[in-house]
């Protein structure tokens, strides 16, 4: 039973946000900015798409702007900062924060500018740490994920942002692992956020921006007055619609979600850890996504288990997407201070919405198969 395991990387497109596309695509297909009635008619359909989508979030849809991805969008804010904040002020990011944030608020803001908070031994931001970096640090800006992409650790976010408020600083959250997966109205009284449709259903290539203010534009690409002047380019409506439909078709369903697939993740880690002894689910112990599942194999490299899970139809990871194939790359397990064996050893398995109880048991039983020829002479 082949089976699908690495949707924290990327989704198969939903069929709400499929249809909605094609929709789109041959009602919808002209330039928004243009002015014959076609286009206006499409600028409306892109319109309610952000009010919808400010729905979903609980912000002004006046804050929303649509970009290619969460990786735009980070890039677009870090860019931003770098032109608005003073040159000595600084920026505080969470050790376990993706690529897209960490090496954007490096390139942007130059490596002294940007102070790490320090993680737990679950990957948690404890908030008396980033008190402590608020007031010893003073940084003007703070950027903590909602939902980590390798362990799926849930950051207790209100809580920090909560603090930021009080020391004066904007916060920032990367939602691209939330959203889709947990309940998203709350995330709307951060300062930013930032997130992308392929990780929910919706398309690649699609993403979006929430900024603190209605006014408040710095650009990231230069060119045309699209976006109300924040970001050039004629707009992908049939890929805006598309995502937008895709996290409806899923919200009203996310209790249940979490419900059955939490037990089903809960089993399949049980089941692991009786059938390697010494095997580690990392953050075990923290409140995590229903979907996920990053372990230390108690041996051989992930690169093999990947490959033989592969060759068996599952699809599993070795850690972040975004740095496959850099062998022990895992930033969260680094972040713990794992060996540089163990980080050899990390695999990272994510299901999605209507993932199986068998197709989760078909798991276990592949990798007890892998093994198996792993340790084979």
């Amino acid at each position: 039973m082949p089976a699908y395991f690495d949707h924290n990387a990327t989704t198969p497109l939903h069929p709400a946000a499929r249809e909605a596309w094609l929709r789109a695509s041959e009602k919808h297909w002209h330039n928004p900015s243009s002015l014959y009635r076609e286009a206006g008619f499409t600028s409306q359909a892109m319109e309610s798409a952000r009010e919808r989508l400010g729905d979903l979030l609980a912000v002004e849809p006046e804050r929303v702007v649509f970009t290619s991805g969460a990786t735009e969008s980070n890039n677009t804010l870090f860019a931003g900062l770098a032109r608005c904040l003073p040159p000595d002020a600084r920026v505080a990011i969470s050790a376990i924060e993706h690529p897209s944030v960490r090496e954007a608020a490096r390139a942007w803001l130059g490596r002294a500018r940007v102070v790490e908070i320090p993680v737990d031994a679950e990957g948690v931001v404890q908030p008396d740490v980033l008190k402590n970096v608020l007031v010893q640090q003073q940084p003007a800006f703070v950027s903590v994920m909602a939902a980590n992409n390798e362990s799926g650790v849930l950051q207790p976010w209100p809580v920090l942002l909560k603090l930021c408020r009080e020391q004066g600083a904007r916060f920032h959250s990367d939602v691209a692992q939330w959203v889709g997966k947990l309940n998203a109205t709350a995330l709307g009284t951060c300062d930013y956020l930032t997130g992308s449709g392929h990780k929910f259903g919706g398309p690649k290539g699609i993403g979006f921006l929430v900024l603190a203010d209605e006014a408040e534009a710095f650009p990231l690409l230069h060119g045309g007055p699209q976006e109300n002047s924040r970001r050039a380019g004629t707009e992908n409506y049939p890929a805006i619609e598309a995502m937008v439909t895709a996290l409806e078709a899923l919200t009203p369903k996310l209790a249940e979600v979490q419900r059955v697939q939490t037990a089903r993740r809960d089993a399949f880690a049980e089941q692991m850890k009786r059938d390697f002894p010494g095997l580690r689910v990392i953050s075990e112990g923290a409140a995590r996504l229903w979907n996920t599942v990053l372990m230390v194999m108690p041996q051989h490299s992930n690169l093999k288990w990947l490959t033989r899970l592969s060759r068996a139809g599952f699809a599993i990871s070795t850690g972040s997407a975004c740095s496959s194939g850099k062998e022990g790359s895992s930033v969260v397990v680094q972040a713990l201070g794992a060996s540089w064996e163990e980080l050899r050893r990390v695999v990272r398995v994510s299901s999605g919405w209507e993932t199986t109880e068998a197709e989760w048991k078909a798991l276990a039983e592949a990798f007890v198969e892998a093994g198996k020829g792993l340790d084979a002479p």
